[in-house]
């Protein structure tokens, strides 16, 4: 599902996520729905509306990055229930 590369590219993108919104939590990756080739780095969702949209405007501009950069799309979503999330885990990424 996730190549060398990829991982890499998420664990740097999920750090500066963390870095500038340390309340959110990873989750897990997942395949987009439409398309398995795009990544869907699931997280919790800020406390409040706003840090939230000032979290996707942040995650927007990683996410151009990476797609410009390497050629992958890797984006967030915010999760409020994170109950029966499928994916990838934490320990399947950052070890």
């Amino acid at each position: 599902m996730v190549n060398f590369k990829q991982k890499e590219l998420i664990q740097n993108f999920f750090h500066s996520i963390k870095n500038k919104f340390p309340e959110v939590e990873f989750v897990s990756v997942t395949e987009g729905p439409e398309n398995p080739a795009d990544l869907w780095l699931n997280i919790t969702e800020p406390d409040n509306e706003d840090r939230e949209i000032e979290l996707i405007g942040f995650a927007g501009e990683k996410t151009t990055d990476i797609l410009l950069d390497y050629g992958y799309y890797i984006t967030i979503m915010t999760r409020r229930n994170t109950a029966d999330i499928g994916g990838m885990k934490y320990h399947e990424i950052f070890v």
